[in-house]
C-alpha cells in the first residue's frame, strides 16, 4: 500500500509544490515533509507552573521550562511569537552515541544519510525559533568544526536570507591529543542569523588616530586614503589631475589607484559628492610642504621622466608618456606628495565600531590590534571553573564559559530584552544575563528550556530541575562576594501534551492563566482557583473567567465604567457579550490559544 493513499487531494498538491521548489544544490537529508508539518500541530502543548520549584516571590519575570524543547518552542510560539530579541543555543554536536540523550532516536546509524535525523531534529526546532525572533532579533548557535558546514546549510534552509556571518572562538590552548594529521581542533564557531533590523552593539571607537585639530571647526580629524583600488582603464572618469587652487599646484592621479570621487570636469553625476565639493568644504588636505616642479616644454618633461624626476608611487612614476594627457603637465606646477581626505570626529555617523568575528582569549588580549573591536572571553577551562564555583563540583559537562555568552548577549541585546536558550543545560546563559543586569542595571529577562534527560536506566534524572534551575537558585542564595549582586526570580514550568479533542476537559485553569499572562507580556503569577483571575497593570487589565457568574458580570460592568484597557478571556465568551454587548474585548480561550498555536 502506497504511503500516499491516505493523503487528501490538497495534501498531494502541496507535496508536489514542495517538490517543485526543492533546490538541486544545497543540503539534502531524509525527511517526511508531511509528517513534519503534522508534527507541529499533532497535539496541543500546555505549560504547568510549579510554584514549589520556582524561586523568589511572584510575580516571576523569568522562566525555566522543563520538557522536550520541541514542545517548549511550540508553547512559546503560541505565547511569545515575535518577542525574543536574542536566542543563544549550544545544541548537541552529534559526535557519538554518548553525545546527547536523544541520540538513540535522532542518530540512527541505519539511515541512508547518518546525520539525517540529527538535522531534522534541529531543523524543526530552528524553524520554530525563527518565529520567536523580533524584527531586530538574532540567533547565535555554537557548533564545532566537524558539523559547522552541515549546520550552516541547514540554517540557510530554516532561516533563508538571515545569515549574517560567524564568530571563531578559541576553546582551549593547543593540544594534539586524539587528532589526526597532528592538527589540533582548538576552536569552535558561533553562527549568526538575524532579522533585517538586527545590529550588534559594537565597541567604542578609539580616537587615537584623530591627531589633527581644526580650529575653525573646533574639531579633531584624521587623514585617510583618497584613492580606490582600480586602475585608470577600469575607472577612467576617476583618473584626472587634482588641483589645489590656493597654491596653483596640480597633483597627478596614481594610474593604478584612481581617486575616490569624480570630478565635475569628467562626470555629470556623482553617487556622493564631486571632488570639487569636498575641496570647497575643506575636506581635502593637500601636502603641507607644497613641493613642486615646473617643466616648460614637452622635451623637458620627457627628459625629467628619463631621469626619474617625476612623482612616483613607490618606485613607479605616475606621470608617464604612455599614459593619457602626458602633455597636460607642460608648464604646470607638478605637486610631489599625495592629497588625503580629512575625516572629522564630529561628522562620524556611528560612534561605535563594528564587532570583529574573531573572539580573542583573555590570554591574548594584549595582542589586539588598535581599535580593540574583538570580544575578549575565556576558554573551556573557565567554563569548568564557573560550574565548580556554583555547584562545588563538576555537575555538568561541556558547558560554555559565562564570559563568552555574557559578551555575546551584551552585543546582541539591550536592557529590557528577552533572551532565550532552548538547550539551556547548566543555565550558563541565565548567569550571563544576571551578570549583565547587575552590571548595567538592566532588566533583561531569560527563558531557559531544558529536558530531564531521564532514561530507562535513570528514570528519576532531571537535568532541568537539578542543574538548570538549581544553578539559578544557588546564585540567588550565594553568599560569595562575586555573586552577591546576582538575582533573578523565575517561574518553573513543565510542558505536557494534550490531544486537541480533549482540550476543553484537560487544559486546566492554571495552565490557561500562565499562557494568557505570557501572551500579554506579563510576569507570571499563581492561579488562585477562583471563578475568575485578574492581573492588572497601569497599561492593561487581563481577566480570565473560568466560570461566568453574576458576580463576574457585575465586576465587568465596573471595568467598563472605569474605562480600563481590559482583555477578557472565557471558555464561553457568548455569555459575557450577551450581557455586556461589545463594551469589552472578550475572547474565546480555545479559539485564541488554538488559533495562535496553529499559526
Amino acid at each position: 500500500m502506497s504511503k500516499y493513499n491516505d493523503l487528501s487531494r490538497e495534501q498531494l498538491i502541496e507535496l508536489l509544490k514542495k517538490r517543485d521548489r526543492t533546490k538541486k544544490l544545497g543540503l539534502v537529508w531524509e525527511r517526511d515533509e508531511i509528517e513534519a508539518d503534522h508534527a507541529v500541530d499533532a497535539n496541543f502543548v500546555a505549560a504547568t507552573l510549579l510554584s514549589d520549584l520556582s524561586d523568589k516571590p511572584a510575580p516571576w519575570r523569568n522562566m525555566v521550562i522543563e520538557g522536550d524543547n520541541y514542545d517548549a518552542l511550540r508553547w512559546l510560539r503560541m505565547t511569545m511569537a515575535g518577542q525574543v530579541k536574542c536566542i543563544y543555543i549550544d545544541p548537541p554536536y552529534n559526535t557519538g552515541s554518548k553525545d546527547w540523550v536523544y541520540n538513540d532516536h535522532y542518530a540512527n546509524s541505519e539511515d541512508a544519510y547518518f546525520h539525517s535525523t540529527w538535522l531534522e531534529f534541529l531543523f524543526r526546532r530552528l524553524t520554530l525559533a525563527r518565529d520567536l525572533l523580533s524584527e531586530d532579533g538574532v540567533i547565535l548557535v555554537s557548533i564545532n568544526d566537524d558539523q559547522r558546514a552541515k549546520l550552516e546549510m541547514l540554517m540557510d534552509e530554516a532561516m533563508p536570507g538571515m545569515r549574517l556571518g560567524s564568530f571563531a572562538w578559541r576553546t582551549r590552548q593547543g593540544s594534539n591529543a586524539d587528532h589526526q594529521a597532528f592538527m589540533s581542533a582548538d576552536h569552535e564557531h558561533i553562527l549568526v542569523y538575524g532579522k533585517a533590523n538586527f545590529r550588534f552593539l559594537g565597541n567604542d571607537k578609539t580616537y587615537e588616530m584623530y591627531r589633527f585639530y581644526d580650529e575653525s571647526r573646533d574639531d579633531w580629524y584624521r587623514l585617510s586614503d583618497l584613492t580606490l583600488g582600480f586602475d585608470h582603464r577600469e575607472r577612467p572618469n576617476l583618473y584626472y589631475p587634482l588641483y589645489d587652487q590656493r597654491t596653483d599646484i596640480w597633483y597627478p592621479a596614481n594610474p593604478n589607484r584612481v581617486w575616490v570621487y569624480p570630478s565635475k570636469l569628467r562626470s555629470k553625476a556623482a553617487k556622493t559628492r564631486f571632488m570639487e565639493d569636498w575641496i570647497a568644504a575643506e575636506h581635502i588636505r593637500f601636502p603641507e610642504s607644497a613641493e613642486f616642479r615646473i617643466f616648460h616644454s614637452l622635451d623637458e618633461l620627457h627628459q625629467a621622466f628619463d631621469r626619474g624626476e617625476l612623482p612616483t608611487s613607490g618606485r613607479a612614476p605616475i606621470i608617464r608618456p604612455d599614459l593619457p594627457d602626458f602633455e597636460f603637465w607642460v608648464g604646470k606646477k607638478i605637486g610631489y606628495g599625495t592629497p588625503a581626505f580629512k575625516r572629522y570626529k564630529k561628522e562620524l555617523r556611528n560612534l561605535r565600531q563594528p564587532l570583529s568575528t574573531w573572539i580573542t582569549p583573555r590570554s591574548e588580549a594584549d595582542s589586539l590590534l588598535e581599535g580593540r573591536n574583538a570580544l575578549v572571553v575565556g576558554t573551556n577551562d573557565e567554563a569548568a571553573k564557573d560550574i565548580k564555583a556554583v555547584f562545588g563540583s563538576k555537575a555538568f559537562n561541556y558547558a560554555k564559559p559565562v564570559s563568552l555568552i555574557r559578551e555575546l548577549v551584551r552585543q546582541a541585546s539591550s536592557p529590557g530584552d528577552v533572551v532565550l536558550d532552548f538547550f539551556a543545560g547548566s543555565a550558563t546563559t541565565a548567569q550571563a544575563v544576571m551578570e549583565l543586569n547587575a552590571e548595567d542595571g538592566g532588566d533583561r529577562r531569560f527563558i531557559m528550556v531544558s529536558s530531564t534527560e531521564a532514561t530507562t536506566d535513570e528514570p528519576d534524572k532531571n537535568i532541568c530541575r537539578d542543574v538548570t534551575a538549581e544553578r539559578i537558585r544557588r546564585l540567588n542564595a550565594s553568599e560569595d562576594k562575586k555573586f552577591a549582586e546576582l538575582s533573578a526570580d523565575f517561574a518553573y514550568l513543565r510542558c505536557r501534551e494534550i490531544e486537541f479533542e480533549d482540550l476543553d476537559q484537560d487544559l486546566s485553569p492554571p495552565e490557561v492563566w500562565s499562557a494568557l499572562e505570557t501572551l500579554h507580556r506579563l510576569p507570571l503569577t499563581r492561579y488562585a482557583q477562583a471563578s475568575w483571575q485578574e492581573h492588572k497593570t497601569e497599561s492593561q487589565t487581563l481577566i480570565f473567567a473560568d466560570r461566568v457568574s453574576t458576580e463576574l458580570l457585575a465586576y465587568l460592568r465596573g471595568v467598563v465604567e472605569r474605562r480600563e484597557n481590559a482583555f477578557v478571556y472565557a471558555w464561553a465568551p457568548g455569555q459575557i457579550t450577551a450581557a455586556l454587548g461589545d463594551a469589552l474585548d472578550v475572547r474565546s480561550v480555545r479559539a485564541e490559544l488554538v488559533g495562535r498555536f496553529r499559526q
